[in-house]
């Protein structure tokens, strides 16, 4: 019965949200090929989060609406095209250059924060990525007020996080992204607006 009442909850949290959501240059280039140490796209998500502070933790849910999981980052099933276009601001054209993929994103308001971490197909341009998913995330139409900042790291050539948010949080969540990363950098940073 609770996990029936909290999956109306996200189910109607993400519906009252839709209605809300309407590059620093590096010279790596194409790093597609790169090995990861990672094994999925919610490790990652894990990883960055489990550096928070306690008192920089927000209310979060991940995954998409059929397998959300609360306070914690969730596996996205990354079939799930309009959801991921929508939500999470993925272009149609990149759809093709995933392989896996999970998100967070606020509990209350997903222009608070909204993140998402992809593991990018062997041979994909990480920058191009990066600058279609740029293009993607400005051009939305925010109807209940705009996130500020927009970040995207390059995890280690192969990893992909995206975020987009009220600036001092997506400041935190980058901050926490570097520090736990060892290859890990800043591609694009951005205001919106």
């Amino acid at each position: 019965m609770k996990k029936a009442v909290i999956q109306l909850l996200i189910a109607m949290m993400v519906l009252a949200l839709s209605g809300c959501g309407g590059k620093q240059n590096t010279s790596q280039g194409d790093q597609g090929s790169t090995e990861s140490e990672y094994s999925e796209s919610l490790e990652v998500l894990n990883k960055v989060v489990s550096a928070y502070k306690e008192e920089d933790l927000f209310a979060m849910y991940g995954g998409d609406q059929e397998n959300a999981v609360m306070d914690a980052p969730g596996k996205f099933d990354i079939s799930k095209t309009e959801e991921l276009e929508y939500n999470y601001g993925m272009p149609k054209e990149q759809l093709a250059n995933i392989e896996d993929g999970a998100t967070m994103m606020h509990l209350m308001n997903a222009n608070t924060f909204t993140g998402a971490a992809y593991r990018l197909k062997e041979g994909t341009d990480i920058n191009a990525f990066a600058d279609a998913v740029k293009s993607s995330i400005l051009a939305k139409q925010w109807i209940c007020g705009q996130p500020d900042t927009l970040v995207i790291i390059d995890v280690d050539g192969r990893y992909v996080i995206t975020a987009y948010g009220e600036a001092g949080m997506i400041e935190v969540f980058k901050n926490n992204a570097l520090s736990v990363f060892d290859k890990g950098q800043v591609i694009v940073e951005a205001p919106i607006g």
